[in-house]
């Protein structure tokens, strides 16, 4: 393939189409495949010999690929997105007249990958140029997978197999990738309803189903819904590869924030095997009731857990460790009538300065309403004490 000619390219992939060969053809279109590395294929004009061979719009979606390796060879991903763009606008509309038939959908999956991995690389080179709006490129990018997306869904003449919308849980991740990356997270809801309203959600591929509860349960993280955010990033862990292990490691960055709120915490076998040693320290202060160690911890790892996005979940690991000093507290005096002066004392331990007992009284109350929130099944009876 890395000394194939024009000719033989473009006949390979007329082959495909005309035989409903998606996979093999996707591979011609993908910059995982190595052809794009071939110097004969790096054309800055190729439409005339794609209208010698292909038809239209085929013709165009194959010339806008050639002149994207071209472009990327020169190391321009701003041209590159260009013409990548240009490749989807073409597939889509020879997409859009295949009826009841989902043969393109690998085509489909490869172009789109591509756009969202050129917008990515398109914005960072403007970026170093002191040009453009930061998310600009991956937003009219997301635009190109929405119009997909839409194709994909309402295909509802199509029976199952060979329906399109086996493609709409692959472009929801794409979508996803560009909506956190830009911090757009309220554009993930339409996405997710029409993937929880549709007779396949259980019938995706792993891998796809991975992804998606990935997403998902970052977004009811950020959402404080900490029950579904559990459950849906514990089944990503659960079901992601074990050769994976960098997908697994991302994915805890996030389960055990959420873990931890609940009241689970981390084994430090666990945070070794991941390289998460980051959070040893913020478990043992939680463990504890260690709120001086627990601001160290935050301190100390800050950069990591800000740009994870993580920083403000893990400031609400206070709750808990509050909880736990309190509860302390509770044990040395072997009694249930607490006076509040024995939590001011613990607090000016832990070098909370600027509090008083009219703030005790405060947090105690928010503390014992808190941790019922987040534990339902702990809610505090008149026999029973909040720990």
């Amino acid at each position: 393939m890395a000394h194939i000619t024009i000719n033989q390219y473009l006949q390979q992939i007329n082959e495909a189409i005309e035989n409903h060969e998606g996979s093999f053809c996707a591979e011609l279109l993908s910059f995982k495949h190595p052809h794009v590395a071939n110097p004969r294929l790096q054309l800055a004009s190729p439409e005339e010999k794609c209208q010698q061979i292909l038809e239209p719009p085929y013709d165009e979606m194959v010339a806008a690929h050639l002149r994207c390796t071209y472009a990327v060879a020169n190391h321009d991903f701003v041209e590159a997105y260009k013409f990548q763009t240009l490749v989807v606008q073409s597939f889509l509309r020879a997409f859009q007249s295949h009826k009841e038939e989902n043969w393109a959908l690998h085509i489909m999956f490869a172009v789109t990958l591509d756009l969202r991995i050129f917008a990515n690389n398109a914005e960072q080179q403007l970026q170093k140029k002191g040009k453009g709006q930061p998310g600009e490129m991956l937003e009219k990018a997301a635009e190109q997978l929405m119009s997909c997306f839409r194709v994909c869904a309402s295909d509802n003449r199509a029976g199952v197999d060979d329906s399109k919308k086996w493609g709409m849980m692959f472009l929801s991740n794409q979508l996803f990738k560009i909506y956190f990356k830009i911090n757009k997270l309220h554009l993930c809801k339409p996405l997710i309803r029409a993937i929880d309203s549709s007779n396949l959600k259980n019938d995706y591929s792993p891998a796809q189903k991975v992804t998606y509860k990935y997403y998902v349960g970052r977004k009811a993280m950020f959402d404080s819904d900490f029950k579904t955010a559990e459950e849906l990033l514990s089944y990503a862990f659960d079901h992601c590869h074990r050769s994976c292990q960098k997908n697994k490691r991302m994915i805890l960055i996030y389960l055990l924030p959420v873990k931890m709120l609940l009241g689970h915490m981390p084994t430090h076998l666990l945070l070794r095997k991941y390289d998460l040693t980051q959070f040893a320290d913020v478990t043992k202060a939680v463990s504890e009731g260690n709120l001086l160690l627990l601001n160290e911890a935050l301190s100390k790892h800050e950069t990591f857990f800000i740009r994870c996005g993580i920083f403000l979940i893990l400031e609400k690991l206070k709750i808990i460790t509050y909880r736990n000093l309190f509860k302390k507290v509770y044990l040395l005096l072997k009694t249930h009538q607490l006076p509040l002066d024995a939590f001011l004392v613990a607090l000016r331990m832990m070098q909370v300065e600027d509090v008083d007992i009219d703030e005790v009284q405060c947090l105690l109350a928010n503390l014992i309403y808190m941790v019922s929130a987040l534990r339902p099944d702990a809610t505090p009876a008149p026999c029973r004490h909040p720990f």
